[in-house]
């Protein structure tokens, strides 16, 4: 059972350790360590495999990557103002879910290998690209809607020179390189340790959704419901995706999961500076305290149900 692999139980022991208020935790400097030491190891993995790989079969699903990052925006924008919620913290809620969650990635990708799901092993670079459109898709949304004014020089910077987007295509880089030169002398560090590496970030992540749930009292009922369909709503749209742009099964189903998935790093950091009046407690309690608990424990084999069915249906 994937509930039962040692990350999600990291997760969840994290998770139950903040419930029982347990004085648990992993020092701050060393969990900033961790999640660059991942974004990296993403990044090189994904280089390492984008040298082997052939452009053509790449050109497509990255089309259909950056196509579904707004459109993903778009439709959680529409269905949070029929709940309600008005304009700017539609707007940053939406940003959130448009990009996606690197976590999310590594634990998808970890499932998929333990389940002996083959996939395209250049899905780091999806993982790339879908940081950026959706959020875009916000900005412009909040550009058209309102005539607040911020700077483009420090929201671009802030965007694309964010610890994430650096570090993931960094190590895309690294990664290319060193497939080039066959150097092996990082494999061990980044490549044979990485799954302690997130099995300890998770134990931290699973002590930040709890203290997140707290939150879950002022932002109601109807944006926790939204946390759980929405990625319900987007995972449908990257099966979509993943099929027309001609990705293998394991590769849809990663595709749908980070459609699925919400930005808790690229995405704050636009928000803050766009919409610096939309309330923080609505646009990072779903994210953090609903989605990523929800994916991680359910949602990607429920991704990986919907999409092999598909799958199924499409061959017979």
């Amino acid at each position: 059972m994937h509930i039962l692999d040692p990350v999600i139980l990291f997760f969840i022991i994290g998770g139950l350790a903040q419930l029982v208020k347990s004085d648990l935790r992993i020092p701050e400097d060393f969990y900033n360590t961790i999640s660059i030491y991942l974004l990296l190891a993403i990044g090189i993995k994904g280089g390492l495999e984008l040298y082997k790989s052939d452009i053509g079969l790449i050109l497509y699903p990255v089309v259909a990557t950056i196509i579904i990052g707004p459109m993903i925006t778009f439709i959680a924008y529409f269905i949070l103002r029929v709940l309600k919620f008005d304009h700017i913290d539609s707007t940053a809620i939406a940003a959130h879910y448009g990009s996606c969650s690197a976590v999310t990635f590594a634990v998808v990708a970890d499932f998929l290998k333990n389940a002996g799901i083959l996939y395209e092993q250049f899905s780091t670079v999806l993982l790339v690209i879908f940081e950026i459109p959706g959020i875009a898709a916000a900005i412009l949304i909040a550009r058209i809607k309102s005539a607040s004014v911020f700077s483009v020089k420090r929201l671009l910077h802030d965007v694309f020179f964010g610890k994430s987007i650096l570090l993931l295509t960094g190590g895309l880089f690294i990664g290319y390189v060193i497939g080039y030169s066959g150097n092996k002398q990082l494999d061990f560090f980044f490549l044979d340790l990485f799954k302690g590496f997130l099995a300890l970030f998770m134990l931290e992540m699973g002590i930040v959704a709890a203290k997140k749930l707290n939150d879950l009292r002022q932002v109601g009922f109807k944006l926790l419901a939204f946390g759980i369909g929405m990625p319900m709503i987007a995972s449908f749209i990257g099966i979509a995706a993943g099929i027309l742009s001609g990705l293998s099964l394991g590769g849809t189903i990663i595709l749908a999961t980070l459609a699925a998935s919400a930005s808790y790093i690229a995405a704050p950091a636009a928000v803050q500076i766009v919409l610096p009046s939309a309330n923080p407690t609505l646009y990072i309690t779903p994210a953090i305290g609903v989605t990523l608990p929800f994916n991680l424990i359910i949602g990607i084999q429920i991704y990986t149900f919907l999409t092999t069915k598909i799958f199924d249906l499409i061959k017979n």
